[in-house]
């Protein structure tokens, strides 16, 4: 069976390595160095859809070597600083001032960031790099990473496996940027969740004062 779009590209080099390609390519592309991500996670769950690998195999080795990749990205960030990030990053397009706009956009959404970032090319190559040149605390960090790992392996994985006669679909999908604009919309509805959460802390933490002088 011959694979469509982006599938039939990546087809053959899973079929002639398996599970270690699945590996190298995530962990890489995690660490910060663009690659195909969701286009091999994906086509290695329509592989496993068909019988020639394993759904759960492709799907563990895939979280261990995203959540390897990331910490591996954070380490860079941290231990290296600016200066190496800088000095690597300009290989792969990353600039002074996207590293900057990207490191401000860290410090208002946090976590948040690192849950969705994996659904956005080049934000899911940096994602841990930014985390670490940004200083996040790695505990924070690191449960996180988890999570968004988690989360992106079970959706990608889940597509591929239960893809069926939509395979067409999904390829122009992933080409034609359908996982940015639903990391987008998550990311806005994260945003606006975070930002209502702190105008119930301030306006719980404005009526204290009121209550304790109508009290006294």
């Amino acid at each position: 069976m011959e694979l469509p779009g982006v599938f039939g590209s990546v087809a053959p080099f899973l079929e002639q390595y398996g599970y270690l390609a699945v590996a190298v390519v995530l962990l890489v592309d995690n660490l910060g160095v663009p690659l195909p991500g969701e286009a091999v996670l994906a086509t290695g769950a329509v592989l496993a859809g068909t019988g020639r690998l394993d759904v759960g195999l492709v799907a563990g080795v895939a979280f261990v070597a995203a959540v390897l990749g990331g910490n591996g990205g954070y380490a860079v960030g941290r231990f290296g600083g600016h200066p190496l990030v800088m000095r690597v990053g300009r290989r792969v397009g990353l600039t002074p001032l996207r590293l900057a706009r990207v490191e401000r956009f860290f410090e208002q959404q946090g976590v948040n960031v690192v849950l969705v970032s994996r659904f956005v090319p080049l934000l899911r190559q940096f994602f841990g790099v930014v985390a670490g040149t940004s200083e996040m605390p790695w505990w924070r960090f690191f449960f996180a990473n988890l999570a968004g790992a988690a989360l992106w392996v079970a959706f990608w994985t889940t597509v591929g496996y239960n893809a069926g006669d939509h395979l067409d679909v999904i390829s122009r999908a992933i080409t034609g940027g359908g996982p940015v604009v639903a990391a987008g919309l998550l990311l806005l509805w994260l945003a606006r969740r975070q930002l209502r959460r702190r105008r119930s802390r301030r306006t719980s933490a404005a009526s204290v004062p009121s209550t304790i002088g109508a009290s006294s």
